[in-house]
């Protein structure tokens, strides 16, 4: 077993720490060279009513261990790699939009640029190097660490044992995510879990939206 087979990248994010102050995004939005308007990650509110806020809400691409997005790419574009990273290959990706829509967890877009489908790798050209994900790197309180499941030493394997853990599971379908939130501090409110249609379709009225 190589390296990259023994690894499984995760998140755990605490959301208690988090003080809305974007660094994560920005720093995603450089490093990616996102384009304007459009972002891998988030900072969201647990509620409309300001009066009960009374914590953020860090998110972004789950890196499911059973990815919906994977199964509706007709072309094989969106893959999961060796060792569990959900990646897409922009020289097979045609744009057709099957796998925003089937992301259960909104976390997919369509890059009006490039015209392909993007999403948060965790920085994989950073992992390559040895280096955390930007939005980890940068974060001042660290609300987000980053790690590997399968390396015991590791501290999200630490916090793993030693926290009550919970993940965000859509109600529709569970894709297994590899984003954890310390219990208590997970969203109240998931910003996007929509109802899954019978069958994967070809958005073309939203392709025509975004064009």
């Amino acid at each position: 077993m190589n390296a990259s087979e023994s690894k499984k990248y995760a998140i755990v994010i605490n959301t208690f720490k988090c003080l809305d102050c974007k660094a994560c995004m920005i720093a995603c939005k450089v490093e990616n060279d996102l384009p304007q308007g459009f972002w891998r990650n988030w900072v969201r509110y647990p509620g409309s009513d300001p009066e009960k806020r009374t914590h953020f809400q860090p998110g972004q691409c789950m890196q499911c261990d059973e990815p919906s997005c994977v199964a509706a790419c007709p072309v094989g574009a969106t893959y999961k790699q060796v060792g569990g990273l959900v990646v897409i290959d922009s020289g097979k990706c045609i744009g057709c939009g099957n796998c925003v829509t089937a992301c259960p967890y909104g976390a997919r877009y369509r890059n009006p640029v490039k015209r392909i489908a993007d999403k948060c790798d965790f920085c994989q050209h950073r992992l390559e190097q040895g280096e955390d994900p930007a939005c980890v790197e940068t974060c001042p309180t660290k609300a987000r660490v980053f790690g590997d499941l399968n390396d015991p030493h590791s501290q999200v394997s630490k916090l793993l044992k030693k926290e009550n853990l919970v993940q965000v599971v859509n109600p529709v379908v569970n894709t297994k995510p590899s984003i954890y939130y310390v219990k208590g501090t997970r969203p109240v409110d998931w910003p996007v879990l929509p109802t899954l249609p019978g069958g994967v379709h070809m958005p073309t009225e939203f392709w025509k939206r975004s064009a």
